[in-house]
């Protein structure tokens, strides 16, 4: 693309050749001039940023959307984590305490959560569940175990809440390069009502969707079998009848769609990391864990996993100058429809 500089000059020089006259340098000419060689510098700008959204490849933002749009997608919002919270009393209460639905808990990072259903702490009892999940979605809302620790308002007669497991599933909204990956495959992977690729890209529309595995004739001729999973791992009952829904009202005649969560395989890893000079062995410790706890997501559904890729994560969580996994000793292979989840971990702390 031509600079201010270039288009002035080529400016200066047509009128030289036109007139016969120099322009000066500080005459109202070449003001003027150099003005209108600023104008059009910016149409420049403005067809090369045209250019680029016309395009699928280099389209940005709301243009991508129209793209997508165009090939039947949208881009998918932020989910909000789920986990559990309990609620607790010093002595066994006296009387049921209710803990209504949207009963609000935080972290000390004020991350904050709230109750989805009504919950009830019996007479006699000292603790009680209920399921919970981020007020906010994102990432954000992905905390350990154990963090959640502040009520916002408490329910009559409640001690104290926590979390006895992981807030996990948030997700940001998809960004522009997810989402032309997603565009740029239904070009390469013509969905054409009846093919996998039809069904995969209509389950990964969902938000809630980490990954899709199809299969094909799974119950016979005619028979189609979609296995999704969350990015938490394991989609619940309303996501699963939301889908076969969708595919209901899509599919081919006389295709019998089943829309399945995954086979779980567990899987128990046992790694030793050697810490680097100076490195905190807890904050080391700590770090190999949740890296490990992030990797076993429904992103890995259907997928192998592969020794090297448990000790290339290992080996770049800050302060690990060398490791080795014990556990498993060879790579697992991974059936289609299978989802690989984290069983027991150790993590290994040389001294």
């Amino acid at each position: 693309m031509k600079t201010i500089e270039e288009i002035y000059d080529e400016m200066l020089e047509l009128f030289r050749r036109e007139t016969g006259a120099e322009a000066s340098a500080v005459s109202e000419l070449s003001v003027r001039l150099y003005a209108v060689a600023a104008q059009v510098y910016a149409l420049y700008v403005q067809g090369e940023w045209l250019s680029r959204q016309c395009f699928p490849q280099t389209a940005a933002g709301e243009y991508l959307e129209r793209h997508a749009a165009l090939r039947g997608l949208e881009r998918r919002g932020a989910v909000r984590a789920e986990g559990t919270l309990r609620f607790s009393v010093d002595a066994p209460a006296s009387a049921d305490l209710a803990i209504p639905a949207g009963t609000v808990c935080a972290t000390a990072g004020m991350a904050r959560f709230e109750t989805t259903a009504p919950a009830v702490l019996a007479a006699g009892q000292t603790a009680v569940e209920t399921a919970a999940r981020a007020v906010e979605p994102g990432a954000a809302g992905n905390v350990p175990a154990g963090s959640v620790l502040a009520m916002a308002v408490p329910p009559v007669g409640v001690s104290r809440c926590v979390n006895p497991g992981p807030f996990t599933g948030g997700a940001e909204a998809e960004d522009d390069e997810t989402l032309r990956r997603r565009v740029m495959e239904t070009y390469r992977r013509m969905p054409n009502g009846a093919n996998a690729a039809f069904y995969e890209q209509g389950a990964l529309s969902f938000p809630e969707v980490a990954a899709v595995t199809v299969i094909p004739r799974a119950r016979g001729r005619g028979t189609v079998d979609v296995v999704v999973a969350t990015p938490s791992g394991l989609p619940g009952a309303e996501l699963l009848a939301e889908l076969t829904g969708y595919f209901e009202a899509r599919r081919e005649i006389a295709v019998d769609v089943a829309v399945k969560a995954p086979t779980v395989r567990t899987v128990d890893v046992a790694v030793r990391a050697v810490p680097a000079e100076g490195a905190d062995p807890a904050a080391v410790r700590a770090g190999v864990e949740a890296a490990l706890r992030g990797f076993f997501s429904g992103a890995r559904l259907s997928k192998d996993v592969l020794t090297a890729q448990l000790s290339g994560l290992v080996f770049t969580q800050a302060g690990v100058a060398n490791c080795a996994v014990l556990s498993p000793a060879a790579d697992l292979a991974v059936a289609a429809g299978e989802l690989p989840r984290l069983g027991s971990l150790t993590v290994e702390v040389a001294a």
